[in-house]
């Protein structure tokens, strides 16, 4: 039989946002309940090796969200293995329907469902993630010192990534299908004058190439646009950057958006165009996109609810 629960805070996802809401909200004596969503842990469980989280000098993304969510249960917080598939933000208190056939309701809503790097849908690709194929080049950089690597993308995210690269790679090559860059001028200067950098023009990514044992990208073959030619670019990582997309298909017409669907937030505060809606980490950050930044806006968020309540209380 269906099932209603209320609670005062219901946390949705459970990256590192939804999780430290979780346990800022439990030590606030909220009784928060978090729905972890299709994918628990977010984009770091499909991050092998971290190495810029505070604390640990080096950390598998699995094992990490793992003590995350460990940490917010050992706090008091309940954490539910579903899916939010409709929220209505129109009414307090908020309704939420789970795929489970549960209904929630809530007196404040804190929003953690991340963002996703879009990725060009090839299977080579699929194959290689965490292998050699990434979409992060501050996550993943550094793995490949003395290394050539390979950038796709034109617009400000694929020049600041092949810049990044440049700290760690021999050779970095910007793919791209067009004749032109969309990134800011200031950007394409830099790039431009790096020795480092390679550009493609005018082709687009048919296949990343690689070994079976160990696992690994050795190139990537590129095709001219317009004349079709092939060209294998070797090299042992493939950063893919053409863009990223908000989890915002929930609160798409509900809430005010920015920036291409990214939750718009106060300056200085997790709060929404609704009160008592708050949201967190990469749904709202088109910037920064870091599991730290993440973090700190779950506390933010969590901070952000009590004072809400208590508002109202």
């Amino acid at each position: 039989m269906a099932e209603t629960r209320h609670t005062r805070v219901l946390i949705i996802g459970s990256g590192p946002a939804g999780y430290t809401a979780a346990v800022y909200s439990a030590r606030a004596m909220l009784n928060p309940i978090l729905v972890q969503g299709l994918q628990p842990g977010g984009q770091l469980t499909i991050t092998t090796e971290v190495e810029n989280w505070p604390g640990d000098t080096h950390v598998m993304g699995p094992d990490l969200m793992v003590r995350m969510e460990e940490h917010a249960r050992a706090m008091g917080a309940e954490v539910i293995s579903d899916y939010i598939s409709s929220l209505d933000l129109s009414k307090r208190p908020f309704t939420a329907q789970a795929d489970s056939g549960t209904t929630y309701t809530a007196d404040a809503v804190i929003l953690a469902t991340g963002a996703q790097a879009k990725w060009l849908g090839l299977p080579s690709e699929e194959r290689f993630k965490g292998f050699g194929v990434s979409a992060c080049a501050t996550c993943d950089g550094f793995f490949y010192r003395g290394k050539e690597v390979v950038v796709i993308g034109g617009g400000n995210t694929a020049v600041e990534e092949a810049l990044f690269l440049t700290n760690f790679a021999t050779k970095v090559t910007l793919i791209h299908r067009r004749d032109s860059l969309r990134a800011e001028k200031i950007m394409q200067d830099r790039l431009f004058k790096n020795p480092k950098v390679e550009i493609l023009w005018n082709h687009a990514v048919d296949e990343v190439l690689g070994t079976d044992e160990p696992l690994g990208v050795t190139a990537v073959r590129a095709r001219h646009v317009e004349t079709g030619a092939i060209t294998d670019v070797p090299c042992a990582g493939f950063f893919v950057a053409i863009g990223h997309a908000p989890a915002s298909e929930l609160v798409k017409d509900q809430l005010e958006l920015h920036h291409g669907g990214y939750v718009k937030v106060e300056a200085g505060s997790t709060r929404t165009s609704i009160p008592g809606v708050f949201a967190a980490g990469d749904l709202t950050d088109h910037v920064y996109r870091q599991a730290v930044t993440s973090a700190g806006m779950g506390c933010m968020a969590a901070l952000d609810a009590e004072r809400f309540l208590a508002g109202e209380d």
